[in-house]
């Protein structure tokens, strides 16, 4: 059994100096992801190893949320389609048994469908999706191979 914690980063700043890769989190971005990480401590969030997209604005949601959790940093996470976040997990050391990804949309909820069966149009930002997988070995992952544990999201301030 691995599990899995896929996250979508947290609302970031849209300034027209930014690259997209250099785009910062939003004021609100920054209390959305300190509000999950509250919400996360109470489901015993516990990640061994967290597998992250270098741009600025997931790097910063990665900070809040994971506190001192070992970070890889991949590139090939960045604007990738789901067989490159599919690669990464096959790649992961079997020793880790709770890993978190942290990516960008479309990819992340494509993700989340492949492995649940479920239908998640569009995760919103801050949005972490449990998926308990039943494998042994992180190459084993397949369609349908997930169950969804928990979906937690920002909640609306209306």
């Amino acid at each position: 059994m691995k599990t899995l914690y896929l996250i979508r980063h947290a609302d970031s700043d849209w300034k027209n100096e930014e690259t997209d890769f250099d785009r910062s989190l939003s004021p609100k971005g920054i209390l959305d992801a300190s509000a999950i990480r509250k919400q996360l401590d109470n489901l015993n969030f516990q990640p061994e190893l967290v597998i992250c997209s270098p741009a600025l604005r997931t790097k910063t949601t990665a900070q809040i949320i994971t506190k001192n959790i070992t970070t890889v940093f991949e590139s090939s996470i960045y604007e990738a389609p789901i067989i490159n976040l599919i690669r990464v997990i096959n790649a992961l050391p079997n020793v880790h048994k709770n890993v978190a990804l942290i990516g960008h949309n479309p990819a992340i909820s494509s993700l989340v469908n492949y492995l649940t069966g479920d239908f998640i149009n569009n995760m919103q930002p801050c949005t972490v999706v449990k998926v308990d997988l039943e494998i042994d070995n992180w190459d084993e992952i397949t369609q349908g191979a997930g169950t969804e544990n928990f979906c937690i999201y920002p909640k609306s301030e209306t």
